[in-house]
């Protein structure tokens, strides 16, 4: 059976919110949480991006349900060495219920301490080393490592959890997808791809976790929905690595001022219908996924943990 989790964006909502939503969460049945971790929102009208670190020590508070950062980028704004000891604390505080998620990162949060953006090739490899550097620290073993992108001098971690916490990678195409079957102790997705998910598994995933992330607008019409969908999130129908090469909000904008609502009508289930929300998890199950996580847009929160406790989830299970 598909465990299924709620997606908090840290792109919408503050830091308030998104713990009352985790516990409306959590009464409703779900299982678990992903949070996602951004310097700036994708675009002005989404308004938020929360430290997520300060938010998952209050998660870890409010609830008792396992928690997966959907997805850190361990590379340029931040040092993985302090990544090490923040996902640390959060196992700690969580009573060893967190997940690094991690991932090659974009533009758009990476850029403002102005580094140079890389390419793919050379943001995988760095992602790579990262993730060596992490696992070394979470021995709680001195560590000095000068490797081809980063440096650490006597590091050494001192509050940890009595396990590491596991490591999941993102991956978008077949070369990430392979890297994370090489690297990953899971992998994390946004499309029900069953070859990607395949292609993780044969690199040397095996049968470790799968999650994946999806997006609903739960609304009293289609086209309330739909438009809700398009203001929020027209972000995500943009095609090739625009994602991950602009740099701006404002960027963000002007280029989905290309992206119609029949666009966003075709990727995202809008409206009343809960079959169609239904429909559109189990793509991801049949495709292979363990874990769903669905991030409701926009403000109909509480109106989705009614219907999806009451309604949805029973469906599903």
């Amino acid at each position: 059976m598909v465990s299924m989790g709620y997606f908090l964006s840290s792109e919408e909502f503050g830091p308030r919110e998104l713990v009352r939503q985790a516990r409306l969460a959590e009464h409703a049945g779900f299982e678990r949480l992903w949070i996602s971790d951004h310097y700036h929102p994708w675009t002005g009208e989404q308004g938020n991006s929360p430290f997520v670190w300060s938010v998952i020590g209050a998660l870890a508070e409010a609830t008792s349900l396992p928690i997966t950062t959907a997805v850190t980028c361990p590379t340029v704004r931040i040092h993985p060495a302090v990544i090490a000891q923040a996902a640390a604390t959060a196992a700690v505080q969580t009573g060893g219920k967190f997940t690094l998620g991690v991932g090659s990162g974009e533009a758009l949060n990476e850029h403002i301490l102005g580094d140079h953006w890389p390419p793919t090739p050379e943001r995988l490899d760095m992602l790579d080393e990262a993730i060596d550097v992490i696992r070394m620290l979470f021995t709680g073993e001195q560590v000095t490592h000068r490797g081809t992108h980063y440096t650490v001098d006597n590091a050494r971690l001192y509050t940890l959890p009595d396990e590491p916490p596991p490591i999941y990678v993102s991956g978008f195409g077949p070369k990430a997808a392979s890297r994370a079957g090489e690297t990953g102790d899971g992998f994390c997705i946004v499309m029900p791809d069953a070859e990607l998910i395949q292609r993780f598994r044969d690199s040397g995933g095996g049968d470790k976790p799968v999650q994946a992330g999806m997006k609903v607008c739960l609304a009293d019409t289609e086209e309330d929905g739909v438009a809700a969908a398009h203001r929020l999130w027209a972000s995500e129908q943009l095609p090739g690595e625009l994602g991950q090469t602009l740099p701006r909000p404002s960027d963000f904008e002007h280029a989905t001022s290309l992206v119609t609502r029949d666009m966003v009508r075709s990727a995202v289930p809008c409206g009343p219908d809960r079959d169609k929300q239904v429909s559109a998890v189990r793509e991801f199950v049949d495709a292979g996924a363990d874990e769903v996580y669905v991030q409701q847009i926009g403000p109909e929160q509480d109106a989705f943990f009614k219907t999806w406790q009451q309604e949805v989830l029973p469906a599903l299970r």
